[in-house]
């Protein structure tokens, strides 16, 4: 490619990666009623922020992230993280098999998930979240790295048969039936760990349709406030509350920050003014708000899990055997104390044993009983 096209393709990719971010800019400001660049916040917050930064969150070891990965992508994350060494063993093996600037591509395209799970592994706030930018990264790399084992695997011996390589002795058959049985084995893991998810942890997703038609029936009302104690980290989103719904925070064992409410005022402050006007007793960092907090009785819904315990907390009683509230549904809950880490890791069938079985608590909706 001569250097004018060179100057042209370069300077079209310039654009198309420009443009995005403008957009962005755009959109922010005119929600925010202000110019926010969403990463520089991030940035500004979690590496030159004084007061804050990300370490009041909880932290975790460097390994968080490898036992993460590898729990929910088993042999395709190791696959990852061998795909510049094996790239490296097979240009060392056949140096003309690729061009410098094919190589030097090739690295280019491995390289986002190293710098990415090195970054921040580093960091002492870890979330699973924060690795989902690198998930097609990391199945490229899979993809790069099975790419050279499976033509290693089924290359065919060249020249004397006394320099056949041990690979090459191998009938086709027998290589056919690893390789099947190592990626049908690796997708069995995948599935069995996304119904092991699936089955333990859904209920607080499916247990708000009991309120969907709760305008037009007895179930809720206009305005009825559904509280949340311990149970306010699992809480979906205010989507799958009715839309004239509220969530609202009752005081538990958590002395950190909880979210805030947008604004709806509607008078007086223009279009989508809930997404600018400011919310009151946010702080960076993470210090209690008692004004997030609400009394009890004000709730006419409450959503809460019943755990088998022998000693519960003052703030966090059994609310599902209280006789001030009535189970409108409960879900399923894995209770993950009391489960063996393999049936919590994945959904695997018991076959009679008993340290497979999994321990189930009980996340319910709640309704206050009228009096």
């Amino acid at each position: 490619m001569d250097d004018d096209r060179l100057c042209h393709v370069e300077t079209f990719e310039r654009k198309s990666t420009d443009f995005p971010q403008f957009l962005d800019l755009c959109v922010n400001t005119y929600f925010y009623r202000k110019p926010v660049v969403v990463s520089w916040n991030i940035i500004k917050y979690n590496i030159f922020s004084e007061t804050g930064g990300p370490d009041l969150y909880g932290t975790e070891p460097w390994t968080f992230y490898f036992r993460n990965l590898i729990l929910n992508f088993n042999i395709w994350f190791i696959l990852a993280l061998l795909a510049l060494p094996l790239f490296l063993v097979q240009k060392i093996a056949s140096p003309s098999r690729l061009g410098f600037q094919s190589a030097l591509r090739t690295v280019v395209f491995v390289s986002p998930f190293y710098l990415w799970l090195v970054i921040f592994s580093l960091q002492p706030h870890k979330e699973e979240r924060f690795m989902y930018p690198t998930y097609p990264f990391l199945a490229l790399n899979a993809a790069i790295s099975s790419h050279i084992l499976l033509t290693a695997f089924g290359s065919k011996a060249r020249g004397n048969t006394k320099e056949k390589s041990f690979i090459s002795k191998v009938s086709v058959k027998l290589r056919l039936l690893v390789v099947t049985t190592v990626f049908l084995g690796a997708a069995a893991a995948g599935l069995l760990r996304t119904l092991g998810v699936y089955t333990a942890y859904s209920g607080p997703l499916r247990l708000y349709s009991a309120l969907e038609h709760g305008q037009n029936s007895a179930i809720g009302g206009l305005g009825d406030s559904v509280c949340f104690g311990k149970e306010w980290y699992r809480f979906p989103t205010s989507y799958f509350l009715p839309r004239d719904m509220h969530a609202k925070f009752i005081r538990s064992e958590f002395r950190g920050l909880l979210p805030g409410e947008f604004s709806e005022a509607r008078t007086g402050f223009g279009i989508w003014s809930g997404t600018w006007l400011p919310t009151s007793g946010l702080n960076d960092r993470n210090e209690e708000d008692l004004g997030k907090y609400v009394d009890i009785r004000s709730c006419d819904f409450l959503v809460d899990t019943q755990f088998e315990r022998d000693e519960l907390p003052p703030n966090e009683p059994d609310y599902v055997a209280d006789e001030n509230w009535e189970v409108v549904k409960c879900e399923p809950f894995l209770d993950a104390s009391k489960t063996h880490a393999l049936s919590r890791a994945v959904w695997v069938p018991a076959f009679g044993l008993e340290w497979l079985k999994r321990s189930w608590a009980r996340h319910c909706l709640l309704k206050r009983v009228k009096t």
